[in-house]
């Protein structure tokens, strides 16, 4: 038996986890994998499933394009998106590639650091 988190509750169609504070139509599909949770509003033919975000993935604003923990294990940078272990084998090629300074490339290496040792 799948154990329920305080403030959560098992939806009924599908077994996912729903917090107490979603709005959510009975209708929806949430897999049991899945977890909605915060002031999400589901509704209509939705379809949640896989490994959703329990919490808000990790998003830092640099100073030519955005980073974000895009799914699990991977980071967008402008419209990049690979692994991790991709960007810290080529995030210097790709930076050179799209025109970023020495200084910014060392910037987004640092940040790709951090995005491998806390992001998710």
């Amino acid at each position: 038996m799948k154990e329920i988190p305080e403030g959560y509750h098992i939806h009924k169609n599908g077994g996912g986890l729903v917090e107490d504070t979603v709005t959510i139509d009975e209708t929806v599909y949430i897999g049991p994998d899945a977890r909605v949770s915060g002031n999400a509003q589901v509704s209509g033919n939705a379809w949640v499933s896989g490994d959703a975000w329990a919490s808000s993935p990790l998003y830092i604003q640099g100073t030519k394009h955005s980073l974000t923990n895009s799914k699990y294990g991977h980071i967008a940078i402008g419209c990049h998106e690979h692994t991790f272990a991709y960007w810290q084998e080529h995030y210097k090629a790709i930076g050179r590639a799209e025109g970023y300074t020495k200084e910014e490339i060392e910037q987004y290496g640092l940040f790709i650091q951090m995005f491998v040792k806390i992001g998710k």
